[in-house]
């Protein structure tokens, strides 16, 4: 459970720089990971973006001291790193749904959001159905788009690469590609360093790589393999929460860094609706 006691490290590192500047990147040095997996992490557990939560606490913060003190408002948007009265107003109001100058009257509500705290969640009434298997290296083909650090952006960013492909011929090639395991359509997350982050709609195969696509291998691992009922992309962040929060912890394994795999069925080159399947790479616990 060593990932769970240096994610509890990182946001205390976050608590403490609520009114100074927070690195992304000293807290994913805390956390042992990439910023980008940091991150992606971060938002799966949590439930929310990393950036949302910063921003939800610093506001928290702020609504404590305008209300408990006579700090004037500029002082207090300062403090915590608004430079600009408009950018604190708007971010104030995003969590408040008042202004920070109404936030100073007696009988304001507030909305406070307590600092999170991460633990193993321990469940009895909702099984995870899943597999172990291990593969040899993994060469897939496909399209793909460049992403950013910011998973928020990402969040949006993807979501329309999907539906910009399924109307395209390019898409039923991927899907005559498709003669290796993992079958089907793929969508996988490739993170090389921040300069270099792409998700690729793709398939495993064997076949020559046409041209206008790419290719990438990821080597022979474990995997764990999840079961996911939903369309497309529905489910995805339940399966990794509970992945990260439920399953991982009594394992014996841990998460092996490699790109993760959404795997969505195919017939007559259309992806089934209703079914899908997540692949985690593992490795057992100190294994290095």
């Amino acid at each position: 459970m060593e990932w769970l006691k240096n994610l509890s490290n990182a946001i205390e590192y976050i608590e403490d720089n609520l009114d100074k500047e927070i690195s992304y990147q000293e807290a994913a040095r805390i956390a042992c990971c990439s910023t980008y997996y940091f991150q992606r992490l971060f938002s799966y557990v949590a439930g929310i973006s990393l950036s949302e939560y910063i921003r939800r606490r610093r506001m928290s913060q702020a609504a404590f001291e305008l209300q408990q003190t006579d700090k004037k408002v500029l002082d207090v948007a300062l403090k915590y790193g608004y430079t600009s009265p408009t950018s604190f107003n708007r971010a104030f109001q995003s969590v408040h749904g008042i202004t920070p100058g109404a936030a100073k009257n007696k009988g304001s509500t507030l909305n406070a959001y307590p600092p999170i705290k991460f633990s193993v969640k321990i469940t009895g009434g909702s099984a995870m159905s899943y597999r172990i298997t291990e593969t040899g290296a993994i060469r897939f083909a496909g399209i793909r788009i460049p992403l950013t650090e910011d998973m928020e952006k990402n969040q949006r960013v993807v979501p329309g690469f999907w539906k910009d492909a399924l109307g395209k011929k390019q898409f039923s090639d991927i899907c005559l590609l498709s003669d290796k395991n993992p079958k089907g359509i793929l969508g996988i997350s490739v993170y090389h360093d921040p300069d270099n982050i792409f998700y690729y709609i793709a398939a495993a195969t064997g076949k020559e790589i046409p041209a206008g696509m790419y290719e990438y291998e990821i080597p022979a691992t474990t995997w764990v393999v999840f079961e996911n009922d939903g369309y497309f992309k529905e489910n995805v962040q339940d399966v990794f929460k509970r992945f990260y929060t439920e399953w991982l912890p009594f394992s014996g394994y841990e998460y092996a860094g490699l790109p993760d795999i959404e795997v969505y069925p195919i017939i007559g080159g259309k992806p089934i609706c209703g079914h899908s399947e997540v692949w985690i790479a593992i490795r057992k616990e100190k294994e290095k």
